[in-house]
Order: structure tokens, then sequence, then C-alpha cells
């Protein structure tokens, strides 16, 4: 052979249209069983896919559709937004997974449905059955994607070969998978029956057949390339010598045994070069039969994709995020529980739990995390926390919102057990800086913004206020804060007022004195634990005191010496 006439055999093509259109392999392989190269129907009617509605509320639902609710400013009070962002921080879609987390359900069957998700979901088969059904999905995506930045025609319509056998095969297997799992939630099961029919039906029978089928067909193809100088020949394999074998025989005895291998790989790109375009115009044009059924069925199957199925894999989302979110957290020995939840009964409780944002911050840093206890019962409706400064009492506050709500989406909470209410509303008042903009004062804009919150909040409601009136005197901080009580206990609202002001906690039968506690050999010491208990302003004032050195015996002291 000599050096300007050499012949390129091509014996053996795995997938003719990915190798040659797309230059590299598609990121996803697939060992589909190949049948027979003719494409039937089945003989026999398969059944019909049955309904399948939505993983995420009763009735199908579209997300774009829901109230986006995470500008509100209970959202950034109760760190929900830096909990939501740590959710979907790595997701696809973060915007859609992210507003699921933050739209309450307003109905008990539809939080426990959710719950009955959750529960299916600690299998861990199941789980990651339905993680790897998420990937194979994502990659079909990628298909897609890759597709519209191509030009050739044919390579566009080899990716898209390979993007619907991906897809058939992760159909399939997840439908496989579900078979062989005990599954209780409702809509679990629902999903799973209809994926049964869809794998039956002559739908996706066909479409699997048909594309396993011309993968085969353009598989067998057999083609050689001679190369002479600036030319370039295709036609079609007649026997000619394959060599590869006689090319690595010659170089055989140059080898040196095991070295350092210093290639470079580059990343491979869908696009095709013009000697690559033409060789495959060239090929369509000696098989032809071949490729014009290529065309097809491109042609025939351009929606294969079913929307109940796309559906089911976004909405799946929602529920592998939040797990993934806790799992390290669960690791670390803290327990989350499915709370029971009530939209008429406000005797509330809930052991064991904490704060999630700082749960997940301390984890990381394998940094202890202290749980708190509350409960309410009969008509106890208000927790007002009193206590030292940096004692957990905000902290607390928020664990409250954050349990409510995250008990309405569906989610378990932190906790080894939990009973709560089933709001319409969370309300939250948190101090916030003076804002040079705004010609009221501060007292004034904090009087406008509990106003509106008590113009909008109903029976149903929740209220979290965080040390209010701070800018005020003691007498007028005390008058208005008996006043927002009053308004309070009037609406019968569950609420929680972390306070400085300990009259507060003792108005009426409907309220509970709850103060963060410190260690009683070092009253400067923070347990950061928050118990019932009647409020001690005293107990902080000799912390404080303390602090500064100016208790009693130590300015004596350091007055005699």
């Amino acid at each position: 052979m000599s050096q300007s006439e050499r012949d390129v055999t091509q014996t053996e093509t795995p997938s003719l249209v990915r190798n040659l259109s797309t230059g590299y392999d598609s990121p996803v392989s697939l060992n589909n069983e190949v049948a027979d190269v003719e494409t039937t129907k089945p003989s026999s009617a398969a059944s019909t896919p049955g309904l399948f509605g939505s993983l995420l509320f009763e009735q199908s639902c579209d997300a774009e559709h829901i109230e986006d609710q995470n500008s509100e400013s209970f959202v950034s009070d109760l760190n929900l937004d830096i909990i939501v962002s740590a959710i979907v921080a790595g997701q696809r879609d973060p915007g859609f997974v992210a507003k699921h987390f933050y739209n309450q359900l307003h109905d008990i069957q539809e939080v426990y449905s959710r719950q009955e998700i959750f529960r299916d979901l600690e299998d861990q088969t199941l789980l990651k059955a339905l993680k790897d059904f998420a990937q194979n999905i994502l990659q079909v995506d990628i298909h897609a994607q890759q597709i519209e930045k191509m030009q050739n025609h044919y390579q566009k319509e080899g990716w898209f070969l390979d993007e619907v056998a991906i897809y058939c095969e992760a159909i399939s297997v997840l439908s496989a998978r579900l078979n062989s799992c005990n599954l209780r939630s409702k809509r679990l099961n629902a999903f799973r029956n209809y994926l049964s029919d869809y794998v039956s039906s002559d739908e996706f029978v066909c479409l699997n057949i048909e594309t396993n089928n011309l993968k085969k067909i353009l598989a067998d193809i057999k083609y050689s390339i001679r190369i002479k100088g600036l030319k370039v020949e295709v036609r079609r394999y007649e026997g000619e010598s394959d060599y590869s074998a006689e090319v690595d025989k010659t170089f055989e005895r140059f080898k040196q045994g095991a070295v350092k291998d210093y290639q470079i790989f580059y990343p491979g790109r869908p696009g095709m070069n013009h000697v690559g375009t033409r060789i495959l115009e060239l090929l369509a044009r000696l098989f032809s039969t071949e490729f014009c059924a290529l065309d097809d069925y491109c042609l025939q199957h351009v929606g294969f994709f079913d929307e109940n199925i796309r559906r089911f894999e976004r909405e799946l989302r929602f529920y592998v995020a939040y797990i993934e979110y806790i799992s390290p957290i669960r690791l670390a020995g803290l327990r989350f529980c499915y709370p029971e939840v009530s939209q008429e009964s406000k005797e509330i409780f809930a052991n064991d739990t904490f704060d999630l944002a700082l749960a997940n911050k301390l984890v990381s840093t394998r940094t202890p995390v202290i749980s708190n206890d509350f409960y309410l019962k009969g008509l106890e409706r208000v927790l007002v926390i009193s206590g030292p400064n940096q004692g957990g009492k905000t902290t607390f506050a928020r664990t409250f919102g954050q349990l409510h709500h995250f008990a309405s989406i569906g989610c378990p909470v932190p906790g080894t057990s939990a009973r709560l209410f089933l709001f319409d509303k969370i309300y939250t008042h948190f101090e916030q800086e003076e804002d040079p903009a705004n010609m009221n004062g501060k007292l004034e804009d904090d009087l406008v913004r509990i106003h509106d919150v008590f113009e909008k909040a109903t029976t149903n409601s929740i209220i979290i206020m965080n040390e209010i009136f701070t800018s005020t005197t003691l007498n007028d901080a005390r008058c208005l804060g008996t006043k927002i009580m009053e308004r309070v206990i009037e609406l019968d609202l569950l609420c929680v007022y972390v306070t400085f002001i300990d009259e507060i906690a003792s108005l009426g039968e409907t309220i509970v004195s709850m103060k963060s506690t410190i260690v009683p050999e070092n009253p400067s010491e923070r347990t950061y634990k928050v118990v019932r208990g009647p409020a001690d302003g005293l107990a902080y004032a000799l912390a404080i005191a303390e602090k500064y050195h100016l208790t009693y015996d130590l300015m004596r002291k350091r007055i005699i010496s």
C-alpha cells in the first residue's frame, strides 16, 4: 500500500449514524435485545394506558399557574429562602422545584398523599430506581438539546434515534423495577399501573420494535473508504482486507513495556466537519433504502415522549430534592417524622425538633444541634418566649414556623413526633433595620406592619413576632404588646411572640410562658434549650452584671482592693 493511496475498511459499525454523524459516542450506552429486522405491528391488541394525574396534586396541575410566594416576608424571616435554595441547588429546573416548596397545601388529604410518597421513597431500592430513571431522562433531554445545535440532517436523525432508544429502555426498565417494589402510596401505584399499561400499549410496543430494528439495520451497514491525496471515495464493502491487525503487528516491535501515556483527550463536539458531512451524504446515496427508513421513522415519532411520564419525572424532583437535603442531617443522628395535621384542633406539639437551616449548617461543620420540645393543649394558643440574648429564642420561633410550613407541603419535619395545625397563612413580624429612605420612624413602621398583618389574618392563621417595639420605651412597648396580645386572643390565633417584656407572658390562660435557659453554674453560658416556665428577668440581669463585673461582690472587691 503506497503512501499516497490507502484503503480504510469499515467491517463493523455498532451504530453507523452515531459513529459517523456525531464524531463521538453518545453519553449513554444501551444494550437492548434486537428484534426481527422487519417492522411489524403487535399481533394482538395491547392495553391502552390508564389514568394518571400528578405526583403533587389530586388533579393534574400546571406549576406555571401556581401563585409564587417566595417574595413574601415570612419566607426570609423563617429562613425558608436559605433552606429552599439549598434544597434545589444542583437540581434541574430549580425554579419549578422551588415553587412547590413555597406554596402550602390547604387540603389534609393532599398533605397525607405526599407523606405516603415520602414514606415509599424511604425504600432505597425504589429511590435508586427512580433516580436512575431521572438520569436516563436527563440523557434524553441532553440529546434533544444537542440536536438543536446540529446542522447536518442525518446527524440530527441519528441522534434522534439514539434519544428514542434511551427513552424506550428507561421506560421499560423503570416499569419492571416498579413492579418489583411494594408501593403503598396511591399516586405511585397509579403511576406504576399507568406505566405498565403504557409499556404494553400498541404505541410503545411499535415504537420500541421500530427503534431496535432500525438501529440493527444501520449497524449492519458495512462500507469502505478510499483516500487518495485529497480525494475521498466511499463505496460498499466488498470483502476488502482489514489492515488493522497488520498495522498493529508492524508496530509491535517498537513497544517498550508500560510507559506513561501522554495523550490528551479533548471533549467531543456534536458538530461535523465538511469531510464527515460529505461522507455521510455519500453513504445516504449508497444505502438509500436504509436512510429513507430513517427519514420516515423520524417523521412518524416526533412527539414520542409521553406527557404523563414527562410530568411524573418533573414532579419527582420535588421529593428527591428534599430527601437529598435532609439525608446528611439524618446521618448525623437527627430524626424526622411524619406529622399529624389538623384543620380543626389547635392542640399541637413537637418533640426533639430543630431549625432546618441551622441544622444543615451545623451538621456540615460537625457541630452538635440542640433540639427542643413544645406543646399547646386545651385553650392554649400563644407561646411567649423570653430569656437572655443569644439564647435561641429567635431560632425557636423560626423552628415553629418552619415546622408548620413543611408540614403543610407534605414533607417529613424535624423531630421524633409532631401534631401540627394546617393553617391558611403564616404571617411574620421580625425586627428590621431602619431604612434611611423611609421618612417614618421605626416605631411607626412596626405599627404599620403589624396593623397590616391583623387586617389580613383569620382565625386559621399563624403569627410569629420577634422582638418588636424595641425602639420605644418599656412602658410603651408593654402597652403595645398587651394590645397585640388582646387582638391575638380575640382572633384565636396560634402565635409565637419573642419579647423582652416578661409581663406579656402572664396576660391570660391562652398564653404559655417559655424561656431560653442558661447553665446554672455559669449564668453567662447558654444551653439553647427553650422550656416552659415563668420568665425570670433577674437571672439574666445577673448574668449580664457578671459578664461586665458589675455584681455587688465584684464591685466591692475592686473598691476594697
